[in-house]
């Protein structure tokens, strides 16, 4: 699942599928596989993707956790749709809806979960608290999101090569931007609607890029705030931008660029 603009920052664009698969929509499936390993829920269960964005997680599900059905939604009609061209298998559908207004019956599900959305929901609580009533008694409920403020390495560089460049960047830095990227934050939100048994952990995933193109070119893609952000810039800046990173990555002789991608991940139960 991916990273969703219920969050009304008009920098942030999330209107094409395409461009935001090369970004973070390919690590995010090495996490969600790593995710679902965890919660360990049973074959057979009925599950809700919250802000499923363009079905990574939808996807791990149906191929990982043998699910009964799987229901999508997502605030973004272009996203919904990529969705609906890459899964085909008839136990999923996904729908437009919104993270703090869901559309599901009251204790339709035995697992409801997000993944790389709680920080873009305007807010967390209510789109926890519309999970819980989603779930089954019993149920499960769990996120994951990036460590945006050390541990998700693709994006820290990017935010500290251009904090170090313009002060409005400074500004817009996902490690400053959401604060549910810290796992004591995360507890505590579940904590607080009334699940029961909350625990949270880290899941690290090695991102590799042959060279520095491969790195960079999904940051023109305008997607999320880092992308959005560095097509904002004249072709001046941003080739600054890019030279700075070039120089402050870390890479191997053979211009090959290593990185791990950590999130965090919380669970709780009805």
């Amino acid at each position: 699942m991916d990273e969703q603009p219920d969050h009304a920052d008009g920098a942030d664009r999330w209107d094409s599928g395409d461009d935001y698969e090369p970004y973070v929509g390919r690590w995010s499936r090495l996490v969600a596989r790593e995710f679902l390993r965890w919660l360990g829920i049973p074959p057979g269960s009925r599950w809700l993707d919250v802000g499923c964005g363009t079905g990574a997680l939808s996807q791990a599900i149906l191929t990982h956790a043998e699910p009964r059905e799987v229901v999508g939604i997502d605030p973004s009609t272009a996203y919904i749709l990529f969705a609906r061209t890459q899964v085909n298998d008839p136990r999923a559908r996904f729908e437009v809806g919104n993270a703090q207004a869901l559309q599901a019956p009251t204790a339709a599900y035995d697992a409801v979960v997000a993944g790389l959305v709680l920080n873009f929901v305007r807010r967390p609580d209510k789109a926890v608290a519309e999970m819980v009533r989603a779930t089954r008694r019993g149920g499960t409920v769990a996120a994951y999101v990036w460590d945006y403020a050390e541990g998700m390495q693709l994006i820290r560089h990017f935010w500290d090569a251009a904090g170090a460049l313009d002060q409005k960047a400074r500004e817009l830095d996902e490690g400053k931007r959401f604060l549910l990227c810290k796992p004591e934050l995360l507890s505590k939100l579940f904590r607080t609607a009334g699940l029961e048994g909350v625990e949270v952990r880290a899941i690290d995933v090695p991102i590799d890029f042959r060279n520095f193109e491969e790195y960079w070119a999904p940051f023109l893609g305008a997607q999320a705030p880092a992308p959005s952000y560095a097509m904002s810039l004249s072709e001046e800046r941003r080739a600054a931008l890019r030279e700075r990173l070039r120089a402050s990555l870390p890479t191997d002789p053979d211009g090959r660029i290593r990185l791990i991608a950590q999130a965090w991940a919380v669970r709780g139960v009805c």
